[in-house]
């Protein structure tokens, strides 16, 4: 009996890998419109106002952001101001780097180790391990994070957090790129 519960766990499991890597790859928008690139997009002034909802789908935050980007060469600077309903503020501040092939690394100080991104057609996807306070302590969570150039003003995210490979939350966050 111990048996078969163990193999049966063992192909739910291999199950779900198979699921997960039958989910769509950056490279699979290749050929959409307009062609994001982030020294771009996130260079000036973006507002962005988001939501994050639980595993259910209930909206359990939301929030704005002011960013002010600024790029020399393939160095870039994503200095983020969030404000949230409840009044809290925070602040992050990206460092990314432009590589070859569409590819991007980024850190900040929440960040643990390095952010991991590729571009191609209008898509971007990004992932991470944030560490997030909540309740007085700090958690480690991912982030599987995407990105659709809509226009040259307008670029719509949306992030999947999970520990542990389950599913907390998702984020979801227009921006808008200021005009001038």
């Amino acid at each position: 009996m111990k048996r078969r519960a163990a193999l049966s766990a063992l192909m739910l499991v291999s199950a779900g890998g198979l699921v997960a890597c039958a989910g769509p790859q950056v490279s699979d928008y290749a050929a959409e419109k307009p062609v994001l690139d982030l020294a771009t997009y996130f260079n000036g002034t973006l507002d962005a106002y988001g939501v994050f909802t639980d595993r259910t789908g209930a909206v359990v935050r939301r929030f704005t952001v002011v960013m002010t980007c600024t790029w020399q060469g393939n160095d870039g600077v994503l200095d983020e101001d969030f404000t949230y309903s409840d009044g809290e503020k925070q602040r992050r501040i990206w460092r990314l780097k432009k590589l070859p092939d569409g590819r991007y690394t980024g850190t900040a100080d929440d960040v643990k180790g390095e952010a991991q991104g590729q571009a191609a057609g209008n898509a971007f996807r990004w992932g991470y391990t944030l560490s997030l306070p909540v309740d007085g302590k700090v958690y480690e969570v991912q982030l599987d994070d995407w990105m659709y150039l809509m226009d040259e003003r307008v670029m719509l995210n949306k992030a999947v957090m999970t520990k542990f490979g389950f599913k907390l939350g998702e984020v979801t966050l227009g921006f808008v790129k200021r005009a001038g």
